[in-house]
């Protein structure tokens, strides 16, 4: 009896020596004291012991649990999209890792629990829930794709969990949505900077092939908005699916279509090298611009001799290292591209910035509230100023969930022997 009565003082008094405020785990701590009482007589003490053991290496195990931060990301690494999320995720981790080995964000390590979808949006919304309700993230980072975040987003204004999404349709953040954020440029942004540069050339009558997927759908959407303000007349409207191999129909189309002078393919995967392939076949002379979802060396490795010459929009990590040293962001960027490339060996892509972004957003949110509260985040997201990260200068706002400086985040390119160089 003598050594029931000690085990029930440690049962009862351990969980205030170890968080005295933590009211859940005194509860259960009770409750199998009232379960032992109640079994005193039917088990040995040998077996009580090892029970009373168990109970408190989960309890244990639960308090270390809650000296880290959990972050949630969806990624597509596989599938269609794996040219957006491979870097993504390769980055998240990469960074993660780094951050802990340093000491971790105020003491406490980051737990990063990814899902990979294959761009599927059912598996989006799946392992959101599963984020949600079972890992109970503080905060979520992606999906990689338009369509996985619109499908998501119900989930996460629900829960109340902050989401900074790595997709590129404005209708993530507009109308804004009080717990979604992104810093990824918009699709309008890239319709803007190209109506821009035509303009710019005398450029005014333009051709749309568009991908039909949320993207594609979303960018199409927005440069038929915008061509007006800057004086660009829509002479031929095309689209593909998501599966079509090749888009020479469509192009012929639009080929025949009376002063021509310039096309622009909203898309991303493997669609717009389909496109240029085609293009190049048809031997178009009117210059072909893409959006900034081509943004990797993969569009030009599958487009090959295609990709020469192709103009796109494009955040500025990619040529980092030809910045003027006036840009703010050149620095951050340039450590981020020599990282990435010594670390994985490959050249680096403009979609793990959207991830090196996001997770530094809410790293900085996190010391700014000095908590890891999922509301407390979410208002320090909100409230972020001056933010460099790899996408550009970023200052947030209660009507403003992107808060991305166009002018440093938005840059024009063109594919010149295999490589990018600065628009001229």
């Amino acid at each position: 009896m003598k050594y029931l009565c000690f085990v029930t003082i440690c049962i009862i008094f351990v969980p205030f020596w170890i968080n005295f405020t933590n009211i859940t785990y005194i509860v259960k701590i009770n409750r199998l004291y009232f379960d032992i009482q109640f079994l005193e007589e039917e088990i040995d003490m040998k077996k009580l012991v090892q029970i009373v053991t168990v109970s408190l290496m989960m309890l244990g195990m639960s308090l270390m649990a809650e000296d880290s931060i959990k972050i949630g990301a969806i990624v597509s690494a596989t599938g269609p999209a794996s040219f957006l999320g491979d870097p993504e995720l390769k980055t998240l981790k990469h960074y993660v890792d780094k951050i802990n080995a340093s000491g971790g964000v105020d003491g406490k390590k980051i737990e990063l629990i990814a899902y990979d979808t294959g761009a599927n949006p059912k598996k989006a919304v799946s392992f959101t829930k599963r984020l949600l309700f079972k890992d109970k993230v503080a905060a979520i980072i992606g999906p990689s794709t338009t369509g996985e975040t619109m499908a998501i987003i119900p989930l996460v204004q629900k829960a109340k969990i902050p989401l900074i999404s790595m997709a590129g349709s404005v209708a993530i953040i507009n109308p804004v949505k009080k717990y979604v954020f992104k810093i990824v440029a918009t699709d309008r942004m890239a319709c803007e900077r190209i109506m821009q540069d035509l303009q710019k050339r005398k450029l005014t009558n333009l051709a749309l092939i568009s991908g039909s997927g949320g993207f594609g759908k979303s960018m199409r959407k927005q440069c038929k908005e915008v061509a007006p303000t800057y004086g660009i007349k829509i002479v031929a409207d095309e689209t593909y699916g998501k599966k079509d191999t090749d888009m020479t129909a469509q192009l012929l189309k639009i080929k025949n279509t009376p002063k021509l002078q310039a096309v622009l393919n909203p898309g991303f995967g493997q669609g717009p090298a389909i496109v240029a392939k085609n293009y190049a076949q048809l031997k178009f002379s009117q210059p072909l611009y893409e959006s900034h979802g081509v943004a990797s060396k993969k569009f030009i490795e599958i487009a090959g001799k295609a990709a020469e010459g192709v103009r796109l929009v494009s955040p500025p990590v990619v040529v980092a290292d030809k910045l003027p040293d006036s840009n703010p962001i050149k620095k951050v960027a340039l450590e981020y591209k020599n990282e990435y490339e010594k670390t994985f060996n490959t050249q680096v892509a403009s979609f793990g910035g959207h991830a090196y972004d996001s997770l530094f957003a809410i790293v900085d949110a996190i010391k700014a509230t000095k908590s890891t509260d999922p509301e407390k985040i979410r208002d320090g997201i909100e409230a972020l100023k001056d933010f460099k990260g790899i996408d550009g200068v970023v200052n947030m706002s209660p009507t403003n969930h992107l808060g991305l400086d166009t002018k440093t985040g938005m840059i024009l390119l063109e594919i010149k022997n295999g490589d990018w160089s600065l628009l001229k």
